[in-house]
């Protein structure tokens, strides 16, 4: 079992900029990716960037350029960097890791209000 916390949501003004963590616990084999989700209000869950454990990384064309995913694997924990924050940008994010059996395990999410 793995257990996800994520912490650095909050209110910022357009162009602004916030910083997510994702702190895992528990047993971390098979772990072959992270990433981050987010979910606006009445729109489906999706990807925002991932982060291989060999450290390839890829992002949603949307914040390719401003969002920037690490992770520092000694403390197993993952990052979200983002800057240049749009409206648009508003929602929960959900960090993820994903094992080689496909098993997913979800944080609680973290509010990001991006105001205009």
């Amino acid at each position: 079992q793995v257990q996800l916390v994520e912490s650095g949501g909050g209110l910022v003004q357009t162009g602004g900029s916030l910083r997510l963590s994702c702190a895992a616990s528990g047993s971390m084999f098979a772990i072959y990716i992270m990433g981050w989700y987010r979910q606006a209000p009445g729109k489906q869950r999706e990807v925002v960037a991932t982060i291989t454990t060999s450290g390839t990384t890829n992002y949603a064309d949307s914040v390719r350029g401003r969002f920037t995913i690490s992770r520092d694997n000694a403390k197993n924990t993952v990052f979200l960097q983002m800057n240049s924050l749009k409206p648009d940008d508003t929602a929960v994010y959900y960090c993820n890791f994903r094992n080689y059996y496909h098993r997913d395990y979800w944080g609680q999410g973290t509010q990001v209000t991006v105001s205009s």
